[in-house]
């Protein structure tokens, strides 16, 4: 097919399995580039078993010199529980906030908070080479999913803080996805591209998939945010066709467009 410069994914199917609440974004831009869009999840946010710990937290926020906040996700919970509680932004003025990324630092700052530390690469390991110099004797709120990777509160520690880790929501896989993309697997409207914007997107399509389903990847690309989550998807044995370079929604869409571009 002869490429559309405005409309480059005309032709393109593409599979989005993120959270039901957040694909529409990436839907949205995907399918004004042309591309057919499926939405099936991946993944499916809940509340903890118990909001104890956080709302402990929240409660003592006085006592916490850095807030660290790695999803747009973990910033809801977060804010949400502040108005559970009555507490008010005031109570937020002292903390410096670190952000992960640009989606996680918009989510903090329509709360008009600000953000005083957002790495160059929105992954943990940056986070911790813009916060290792800052935090010796200082005490850390880290608020993230129950699921996460121990690179920030480990190398905070070693580098001298005191970290609290509070787990403010759980990524769990949503049933109801594993039969629908099981079909669509085996259907003759197999995606062309597979969107991936975490580790959970991707144990989560594994779990759906099912042991001995990756043979239907053959033909599929595998799109990745980032290279934590590809360093995921080569752990599970799938191909890594497309990664983003700004690990983002924006630079995930960039990355889908210059690889199908190229190949017609």
């Amino acid at each position: 097919m002869k490429p559309n410069a405005k409309r480059p994914l005309i032709g393109t199917r593409v599979l989005v399995g993120r959270a039901r609440h957040q694909a529409g974004s990436l839907s949205k831009h995907l399918r004004g580039l042309g591309a057919s869009i499926i939405e099936i999840p991946f993944i499916e946010i809940r509340k903890p078993q118990s909001f104890a710990p956080l709302d402990e937290a929240l409660k003592n926020l006085k006592s916490f010199d850095w807030l660290i906040l790695t999803s747009v996700n973990g910033v809801e919970a977060f804010w949400k529980r502040l108005l559970r509680l009555h507490i008010p932004r005031s109570r937020l003025k002292h903390l410096q906030i670190a952000a992960i990324g640009p989606a996680t630092k918009k989510a903090i700052v329509k709360h008009k908070l600000k953000v005083k530390m957002m790495p160059e690469e929105y992954v943990a390991e940056s986070v911790v080479k813009g916060l290792r110099d800052k935090v010796s004797g200082k005490r850390v709120l880290l608020v993230r999913a129950k699921v996460a990777r121990d690179v920030i509160p480990e190398e905070l520690r070693a580098a001298g803080a005191i970290v609290d880790v509070i787990e403010a929501y759980e990524t769990v896989v949503p049933e109801k996805s594993r039969a629908r993309l099981r079909a669509l697997m085996k259907s003759g409207r197999r995606p062309h591209v597979v969107t991936f914007t975490s580790s959970s997107t991707v144990r989560n399509f594994a779990d759906l998939l099912g042991p001995g389903e990756i043979i239907r990847l053959k033909e599929i690309q595998c799109a990745s945010i980032g290279p934590v989550t590809s360093a995921t998807l080569h752990e599970l044995n799938f191909p890594v066709s497309i990664e983003a370079k700004e690990f983002t929604i924006g630079g995930l869409i960039r990355a889908i467009v210059i690889s199908r571009y190229a190949e017609k």
